[in-house]
């Protein structure tokens, strides 16, 4: 959980390595400071300062050179956990759209899976501008309910 929380705020590898390691360290070395509630939110807490000091301490190191300013402009590829994690939940919503009665199906394929505006999906359906904002407000909730659900299955 800890290297979790540090890998997504730093997305390094081996940067939320060392930030992990050294938020279990300030955790034992404060020990005493502690209340003995909450134990997670603490080390969360913790992780979360120690990442946002790292990036702190790296935008100091940094010296803006012709170099440095192109970089910062390419966006950085996916990674290939990324990818697939992107796939599985693609995946996932698509199987959730379908359980949904029509019309609501129709439209959170187009609006969520597909990802057509709702002016869009009225150009392409004829139906009123209003009628498929309310749709796609409707199924939001029901797909709402489907995540949720499938959520505590799987716990």
């Amino acid at each position: 959980m800890i290297y979790s929380i540090c890998f997504k705020i730093v997305r390094d590898y081996f940067e939320a390595q060392d930030l992990a390691q050294e938020t279990f360290v300030s955790a034992y070395k404060h020990l005493h400071t502690f209340d003995r509630q909450h134990e997670k939110a603490w080390l969360c807490r913790i992780a979360t300062n120690k990442c946002y000091d790292f990036i702190k301490r790296a935008e100091r190191r940094l010296e803006p050179t012709e170099y440095n300013f192109f970089l910062q402009e390419i966006t950085p590829e996916p990674s290939p956990e990324e990818n697939i994690l992107e796939l599985e939940a693609k995946k996932q919503l698509y199987d959730r759209c379908l359980k949904l009665k029509a019309p609501y199906k129709d439209v959170a394929l187009d609006y969520f899976y597909k990802e057509l505006s709702a002016k869009e999906i009225a150009e392409k359906t004829g139906k009123k501008l209003k009628t498929v904002q309310t749709q796609i407000y409707r199924s939001k909730a029901m797909l709402r309910k489907k995540y949720l659900k499938g959520g505590k299955k799987n716990v």
